[in-house]
């Protein structure tokens, strides 16, 4: 699904240069749960950005489903990321202004698909993240295990092939991060092929493979579950 060759990336500004990717190569399966781990600032974040294509690299190419995506202009990187994509974030993301059966709608709705098709899509989901009794709410109205529920299920809701995870169980407990966890590893024996960044052991033995890095190069992979 995902294969990364020779990818460097660099932020320069007036007075200096980072390299916060340095030639990395890395391949990921179809079905494959992959977890990225290394210290604060060693590129992980900037790996995933670039793997949903929200950046392009400065070098190297990057290619999701055999076609090199990795320097598509934006509005081609957005048509790509909205049908096979879908994202888990630490902070969650959602919209305070939309409750929770909008928020998970929203992905829909950018994609066309009609108002019945959406609803019924939404209330499976809903039910599936056992969050239907909350739809109504809105996120400041929930706790913050039910936010991810609803963030989970507003990137699956697409039926992506490929869902991107950036620190999905940082701002839970040990409770609600283990049903996150359980929850995205369901996900994958379903199919759907997950890389993960996170600073937790715990949470990285849930894939099958650990990547990780420093200084901007992968350095070691190891076996996870």
């Amino acid at each position: 699904m995902i294969k990364i060759e020779n990818l460097t990336k660099k932020f320069v500004t007036t007075e200096v240069e980072t390299i916060a990717l340095n030639n990395v190569n890395l391949e990921v399966a179809d079905k494959e749960f992959v977890a990225i781990m290394g210290p604060s600032g060693c590129g992980k974040s900037t790996l995933l950005n670039i793997m949903g294509l929200l950046d392009n690299p400065t070098s190297g190419n990057y290619y999701l489903n055999q076609e090199e995506v990795g320097h598509l202009k934006e509005k081609d990187r957005t048509k790509v990321r909205k049908g096979n994509i879908g994202f888990v974030f630490q902070s969650f993301n959602l919209i305070d202004e939309l409750n929770v059966f909008e928020n998970v709608e929203l992905p829909l709705t950018y994609l066309g698909i009609p108002a019945n098709e959406r609803k019924k899509r939404v209330t499976e989901i809903l039910k599936r993240m056992n969050i239907s009794h909350r739809a109504k709410h809105y996120p400041q109205q929930l706790s913050g295990g039910q936010q991810q529920r609803v963030a989970i299920a507003r990137a699956v809701i697409i039926n992506p092939k490929l869902i991107l995870a950036d620190e999905p169980t940082g701002n839970l407990d040990s409770k609600n991060g283990q049903e996150v966890m359980e929850l995205l590893t369901e996900l994958n024996k379903e199919g759907t092929t997950i890389v993960m960044v996170t600073h937790s052991q715990h949470d990285a033995g849930f894939a099958g493979r650990i990547i990780n890095l420093f200084d901007g190069q992968i350095v070691s992979t190891t076996e996870g579950l």
